[in-house]
């Protein structure tokens, strides 16, 4: 079972474009595959115009949250993450975060061409 840890970047993105994220995990992935955030997304999502729509998400995607005691930013935790789990995929859009990710080897899941999602490296 893989597990995928949703950034905020990629989750207002995937609705800003109407993806369906759950349609398009199961088309790029081969196996059962579980949906995470970290804790700290929720305070990233808040008053912003796609929040309440992004709550719903996450709650029908059954989403877990990873908790953290840490007062980084969800961006930090992601990387550090990736150094505790490397075999997890990491959707995000953020540019900065996918070459710090890149550095680290790690699995990305990216939008393409508003209409799909792509595993990168």
């Amino acid at each position: 079972m893989k597990n995928i840890v949703l950034d905020t970047c990629f989750i207002l993105t995937a609705l800003k474009f109407r993806i369906d994220i759950e349609s398009e995990l199961k088309r790029i992935l081969e196996e059962k595959f579980k949906i995470f955030y970290i804790d700290k997304t929720l305070n990233e999502l808040k008053n912003k115009p796609l929040e309440k729509l992004s709550l719903d998400i996450l709650s029908n995607l059954n989403a877990t949250p990873i908790q953290t005691d840490s007062e980084r930013n969800v961006d930090s935790l992601l990387i550090a993450h990736v150094g505790t789990n490397p075999d997890d995929l990491i959707a995000t859009q953020d540019k900065r975060l996918k070459e710090k990710l890149k550095k680290r080897n790690a699995r990305i899941i990216t939008i393409r061409q508003k209409r799909y999602l792509k595993i990168v490296n």
